[in-house]
């Protein structure tokens, strides 16, 4: 049998997939691990713990499906940066993980010195905390570590080249156009890391990963790790694997993958697009696996502010409940949550934002908090395809979803109600899982393209049935709690 090990390393979690040609799941592993806080607006996390918790997930799903896997695709949290020795793969540090704000201050100093324009024009993106160059660039203040990183010495990737480095023992310092677009170094016309953003955030060349494509054999896995030599034949962030994997590869598609935090793109084709305002202009993979484009909106808090209420404050048992306390409900009791734990993202672009909640009374329960922040979810996906229809002049037909909480049949249906489109969710909604298993799996002759890969998959379709003069309620609440927490931000 043909098999591909998918290997996706999230934010919270590890998991692995073994995906056999025919489309089915023949064995899975997922592990959490831990998130560590230590200061208000800091996230980091111990890159030692991404590869162990992935490589144990990689075993056990080896080991369910009961045969070797023909090669494996790795998917992975972008932006995230991570600094290790080349010659004992030891981290410099830990990472900080792209929902950390601490380069708030000097994203706003770059703002300042008009730096912008330039960082616009040739990464699509914006200058914000979430992408990877002013990370680097905090690690790189050290003296002994820069002087060590201008020797050669260390390396610097986001979670792809970390996993890669450690698969392969240090023998592949590697990321693709996907994850190198995320870092704010790279230019998208010329496909490179470009010099003049080196300059502006000191960033010593030697540091760099080779870029690879998305779609090829790059190496193997060593021997001793999954019992034998792998090819390790793919690579995709996971918001551009997870618009891979619902064969969101024609212009004007668009898919929403509800993860930790909730991410936006829309399919442009293989022209580099201009970004309207608030949204970003990425790296996607074409029909073949190739270089591609999307536009992107980005919600930084999603599906972890169901961790929140879980694990913070305790209100929920598990994130399942939050269905049934939704739908206990006919609304929030007057409730809005703006979970902008970490600040704002598209299409406002606050890093200085934080958690409010709005509208409580002696009446409201947990049910209605529980409501609110799962509505809360629906609302900031609904923002970004309004920004990017209004910024393209297109509509989207349809909206194809995914992730964890896209499992939650009451957040799709309000998604739908408030979008005003049809919701598409696949039979199995880790689609960014499968997109990597479908990039190897087009480099290893394991599917003939795209198509094929994805005509195994069968959807559910949410339609709109929300009024409008309820839809506009809801629109008008929600509108006023973003003012209240802009306005606390900037105050």
């Amino acid at each position: 049998m043909t098999s591909i090990l998918a290997l996706d390393q999230g934010t919270t979690s590890s998991r692995a997939l073994m995906v056999h040609q025919d489309g089915r799941v023949l064995g899975s592993a997922q592990y959490e691990f831990k998130q560590h806080f230590p200061a208000p607006g800091w996230v980091e996390h111990d890159p030692r713990d991404l590869f162990d918790t992935l490589l144990q997930a990689a075993r056990d799903a080896i080991a369910a499906a009961g045969e070797r896997p023909v090669a494996i695709g790795i998917t992975n949290q972008r932006e995230t940066t991570v600094l290790w020795d080349r010659r004992t793969l030891e981290p410099v540090g830990p990472a900080i993980v792209w929902q950390d704000r601490r380069t708030a201050a000097r994203c706003a100093e770059l703002k300042a010195l008009g730096a912008e324009p330039m960082v616009r024009r040739k990464t699509g993106l914006l200058i914000d905390p979430y992408f990877s160059a002013t990370k680097l660039e905090t690690m790189l203040r050290d003296p002994e570590i820069r002087r060590r990183a201008g020797r050669g010495e260390l390396a610097f990737g986001t979670v792809d080249a970390w996993i890669v480095a450690n698969l392969t023992g240090g023998d592949r310092h590697v990321t693709d156009p996907t994850n190198a677009s995320r870092t704010m170094l790279y230019s998208l016309e010329a496909a490179a890391f470009d010099a003049e953003l080196l300059a502006l955030f000191g960033i010593p060349p030697e540091l760099l990963p080779a870029i690879v494509p998305s779609s090829g054999i790059l190496g193997e896995s060593r021997p001793g790790l999954l019992g034998a030599p792998i090819p390790i034949a793919g690579i995709a962030g996971d918001q551009q694997a997870a618009l891979f994997g619902q064969g969101c590869v024609a212009a004007g598609m668009a898919k929403n993958t509800y993860g930790t935090g909730a991410f936006l793109l829309f399919y442009a084709g293989e022209t580099v697009p201009v970004p309207p305002a608030g949204l970003l202009a990425t790296v996607a993979c074409n029909p073949a696996g190739g270089a591609g484009y999307a536009l992107e909106g980005s919600v930084f808090i999603a599906g972890a502010v169901m961790q929140w209420l879980r694990d913070g404050i305790g209100v929920l048992g598990s994130a399942a409940e939050s269905e049934a306390l939704a739908a206990s409900v006919p609304d929030t009791g007057g409730v809005s949550f703006v979970p902008a734990f970490v600040g704002l993202g598209s299409p406002y672009w606050e890093p200085e934002a934080r958690g409010i909640v709005t509208g409580l009374s002696r009446g409201t329960t947990r049910a209605h908090l529980v409501r609110a922040a799962l509505e809360s979810i629906a609302h900031s996906s609904r923002e970004l395809l309004e920004t990017m229809e209004a910024g393209t002049g297109l509509s989207v037909p349809r909206l194809r979803v995914d992730g964890g909480a896209a499992k939650n049949d009451w957040l799709m249906q309000f998604q739908a109600d408030l979008s005003g489109v049809p919701v598409e969710r696949p039979d199995l909604a880790e689609t960014t899982a499968l997109g990597a298993a479908a990039l190897a799996g087009l480099a290893v002759g394991t599917w003939s393209g795209v198509a094929e890969f994805g005509s195994t998959r069968r959807y559910r379709t949410f339609t709109p049935r929300m009024a409008e003069s309820e839809r506009r309620l809801n629109l008008r609440a929600w509108e006023r709690a973003v003012s209240t927490a802009l306005h606390w931000a900037r105050a």
